[in-house]
């Protein structure tokens, strides 16, 4: 249960962090990729079953 609700939010965090605004486009897909290999880990933890 614990891993469905964190991978749920990861993965809004990740669709949050995509470069959408202006202002946000000189940042590139780093915020992204932070939280796509967080989410990446996450999920060999869930099917590993360590979470």
């Amino acid at each position: 249960m614990l891993g469905t609700i964190l991978l749920i939010i990861l993965i809004l965090l990740l669709l949050g962090a995509l470069p959408a605004w202006p202002y946000s486009r000189s940042w590139g897909y780093a915020p992204t990729g932070g939280l796509g290999l967080i989410l990446i880990i996450v999920l060999i933890l869930l099917l590993l079953g360590r979470i």
